[in-house]
């Protein structure tokens, strides 16, 4: 009715257009929704380097925690590895139920993580292996797991070298010529047969022990024999041996080892290598640690092997995982920390990193953010460290609250 037309005012009502109210919804469903009001930020702002500082390489490595991405994991990991190194068992609150012997603030000073080290071959066949060389060498692991080839690629490299070629090389032409491809490195067959007279002769040897003494073999008692028979300080194994890092190798056989392992029982039948012994001297080494890091450089048997060991102690205190493997499939391989701790393999309290990048471009890096540092300030100081020390049934006790706070 006309009533109903008019305005307050007496005057006609004007009708509202389409346009407009399409307008008006717009701008109410753009308030509401599309620019909802912010909550604060209390989080670090993105920032990288700023080149026009000058070429500081610590400094742009610095910078990587704030600048995203797997730069910032990076970032991280260094964090992570630096609280491996610091922490002591003086940063943790004595308990009333302490032994006496353990009380003292300079005996705890003493109690150290300790930290394992897994790599995958191929790593050792790369120039990685004057990294991972030079960790052992300063004793900066206590721990090492790695596959078959991660032992005799670092003894083969000891008696002839491995080549640069490319990923492109057609694998017909290199078999033709006695080539072998790692990626983009050459080994040459002959490296194989220099490796095959060298363990030869530490075989027939290894067997007149056990036979006349009575020897027991593991793979990682033959590993240390390996350093010691090598004899050269380019050798990982070597300083292994010197420095008395155990090294274990679950899968001795599946390599070089293992073909020479086969020749061997066919000319002299009977050498025995002990894989249950290992087993329970790398879980001891996980079950008597006070505290423990590690770092795995790929994945596979290197991965499970060392993270499996860790379940026996309830996780890892400090974990970094290097590699490029995705979780998508289901692997082990590329499992994220977070599945590691359902298995109880890292424990709940702890902040573990993923860096997902190939390891030849990471380690470098973070050895020398964090190993190398501290050795070039002079502050590393590896003799009269402690890494074995238990629970006391306080601590035992809360540690178990952390993952059942109702037990």
């Amino acid at each position: 009715d006309k009533a109903s037309m008019a305005s307050a005012d007496g005057y006609p009502k004007a009708e509202i257009s389409d346009k407009e109210k399409d307008a008006e919804y717009l701008k109410q469903t753009t308030q509401e929704w599309v620019l909802a009001a912010s909550e604060k930020l209390s989080s670090p702002t993105v920032v990288g380097y700023d080149f026009n500082k000058g070429v500081d390489f610590s400094a742009v490595l610095d910078a990587y925690v704030t600048t995203g991405f797997q730069a910032t994991n990076f970032g991280k990991a260094v964090e992570e590895i630096e609280r491996m190194l610091q922490w002591s068992l003086a940063d943790e609150p004595v308990p009333v139920d302490e032994e006496d012997e353990w009380r003292s603030p300079e005996v705890r000073k003493k109690v150290r993580t300790k930290i394992w080290l897994s790599y995958t071959s191929n790593l050792i066949s790369s120039g990685l292996r004057e990294s991972i060389r030079f960790l052992v060498q300063h004793s900066m692991v206590q721990v090492m797991i790695s596959t078959a080839g991660g032992i005799e690629e670092d003894i083969i490299k000891c008696l002839a070298p491995t080549h640069l070629g490319d990923f492109a090389m057609e694998g017909l032409a290199l078999r033709r010529r006695g080539i072998n491809r790692i990626g983009n490195l050459l080994a040459p067959n002959d490296n194989y047969c220099l490796f095959e007279d060298w363990v030869t002769k530490i075989f027939d040897a290894m067997h007149d022990e056990q036979d006349r003494d009575g020897v027991v073999w593991t793979p990682s008692k033959m590993i240390h024999r390996f350093g010691k028979e090598i004899d050269n300080p380019e050798s990982v194994c070597y300083w292994a041996y010197r420095n008395n890092i155990p090294v274990f190798c679950p899968a001795i056989t599946d390599g070089s080892i293992g073909d020479m392992l086969y020749f061997h029982s066919y000319k002299r039948e009977g050498l025995v290598v002990d894989l249950v012994r290992d087993i329970r001297a790398v879980n001891d080494e996980a079950m008597k640690a006070r505290k423990t890091g590690v770092i795995v450089l790929g994945g596979g048997l290197v991965k499970h092997h060392c993270m499996n060991a860790n379940l026996m102690r309830n996780g890892a205190d400090f974990c970094v995982y290097v590699n490029t493997a995705q979780e998508f499939d289901g692997s082990d391989s590329g499992a994220r920390p977070d599945e590691a701790v359902s298995w109880g393999k890292i424990r709940v309290d702890a902040k573990p990193v993923k860096i997902y990048a190939e390891a030849t471009l990471i380690l470098p890096l973070l050895i020398a953010k964090t190993f190398a540092r501290h050795l070039e300030r002079g502050d590393w100081q590896p003799d009269g460290r402690i890494f074995n020390k238990a629970f006391t049934a306080t601590e035992l006790q809360i540690e178990k609250k952390k993952t059942f706070p109702d037990a």
